[in-house]
C-alpha cells in the first residue's frame, strides 16, 4: 500500500531540504532540486515556502548564516574566509544577510565570541583543510600523470 499523495509530496520536499542542509556551501541548483521533488520549479518554490516558512533561497542563506556563526566562534579565520567557506561568494551580500539575520556584523559577532571566552579557536589551516574538497595530493617530484619526472643530465640529487 503506497502513501498518500500529500505525504509522498511532502517526503520530497524534506528530501530536498536535507539536500540543502548538507550541501549548504555548494552552489544549489533550484531546477534540480524542483525536477528531483516531483515539481516545476515555481510549483516548488511554492510549496517549500508552504512547508517551511521560506523560499528555497532563503532557507540556503539562513543555512549558511548559521553555519557562519559556528565558525566564527570557534575558528580563527577572517569574515572574508568564513565568508566563502559557508557558500557564499560576495563579501558584501554575506554582511549584509548576516547582519539582517542575527543583528549585528559578522566582525563584531566574532569579536564578541572572543571576549565573552568562549573556547580557543581552531586554527585557520585546519578548518581550511578539512573543509576542502577531498582531491588527491601528489607526493613532491610526482607528475599530473602519476609518473616521475624524467631525470635530467645531472645527477638525481642536482649535482654534476
Amino acid at each position: 500500500m503506497g502513501r498518500p499523495p500529500g505525504t509522498t509530496r511532502l517526503a520530497n520536499l524534506r528530501s530536498a531540504r536535507d539536500l540543502i542542509d548538507r550541501d549548504f556551501a555548494t552552489t544549489v541548483n533550484v531546477t534540480a532540486l524542483a525536477a528531483q521533488a516531483g515539481y516545476s520549479r515555481y510549483h516548488f518554490i511554492r510549496a517549500f515556502r508552504a512547508a517551511y516558512g521560506a523560499t528555497p533561497g532563503d532557507y540556503l542563506s539562513r543555512r549558511r548564516v548559521e553555519r557562519a556563526c559556528e565558525v566564527l566562534r570557534a575558528a580563527n579565520l577572517t569574515v572574508t574566509e568564513v565568508c566563502f567557506l559557508v557558500g557564499f561568494s560576495s563579501l558584501g551580500s554575506f554582511s549584509a544577510r548576516f547582519s539582517e539575520l542575527i543583528g549585528c556584523s559578522p566582525s563584531e559577532y566574532q569579536r564578541r565570541a572572543i571576549e565573552n571566552g568562549g573556547p580557543p579557536p581552531v586554527p585557520g589551516c585546519m578548518v581550511l583543510m578539512w573543509s576542502a574538497p577531498r582531491t588527491r595530493v601528489r607526493n613532491r617530484g610526482e607528475a599530473a600523470g602519476g609518473a616521475l619526472p624524467v631525470a635530467s643530465a645531472h645527477g638525481a640529487d642536482g649535482t654534476d
